[in-house]
């Protein structure tokens, strides 16, 4: 029977590290193999980490080029421990697309409709990133008549908390000088 308990030692060097509540949110987009077991083993090296799961973002009808499903995995811990995270993931064979802090608080979906790919889509995107307060995080476009008919595209928007409405406002800004038709919000993100 131990009687560390007892004693003034100071803890092991391994020993998890009390947090003062110096926490940050973090992004992890993900490939994972479609095969039972596969969220939860990468799952684990956060775990034992001692990060916050704060979401799973699983994609299972979507596949990646390479035929995994893409997974968005948003963590809360200290800074210093994030990398100790990523390089976990990587080395128990987890493919990490992206890791990096997330300074958004919150989604906004929004339909935009028009000729869309006509009026080049990715000047649309990049004039959307462009905004300070806003990153596109998903995209859908559907084109039933091709790409030179009227398009729809839904837009998946990261915004900082509490800027949803200057997000808005840019995205009717530039759909107005393309011609589009903007239907907004739809619910998405956090609930």
């Amino acid at each position: 029977m131990s009687d560390r308990a007892d004693s003034h030692e100071e803890p092991a060097e391994d020993d998890e590290p009390e947090t003062d509540g110096g926490l940050q949110a973090h992004t992890v987009r993900l490939e994972l193999v479609d095969e039972p077991g596969e969220l939860l083993r990468t799952l684990e090296p956060i775990a034992e980490r001692g990060a916050n799961l704060l979401s799973i973002h699983h994609e299972r009808g979507n596949i990646t080029p390479r035929g995994h499903i893409p997974v968005e995995v948003d963590i809360e811990c200290p800074p210093d421990r994030f990398e100790g995270i990523v390089d976990a993931l990587r080395e128990a064979g987890v493919n990490v697309v992206q890791a990096g802090a997330n300074r958004y608080g919150e989604e906004v979906n929004v339909v935009l409709v028009g000729h869309l790919v006509e009026t080049d889509l990715s000047d649309t995107l990049s004039a959307i990133e462009d905004s300070p307060h806003t990153s596109v995080i998903d995209l859908s476009l559907a084109a039933p008549e091709g790409m030179d008919a009227v398009s729809s595209a839904r837009v998946r928007l990261a915004v900082n908390t509490g800027r949803a409405e200057d997000a808005l406002a840019t995205v009717r800004e530039i759909a107005d000088a393309k011609e589009f038709c903007v239907v907004e919000p739809l619910p998405g993100g956090e609930t």
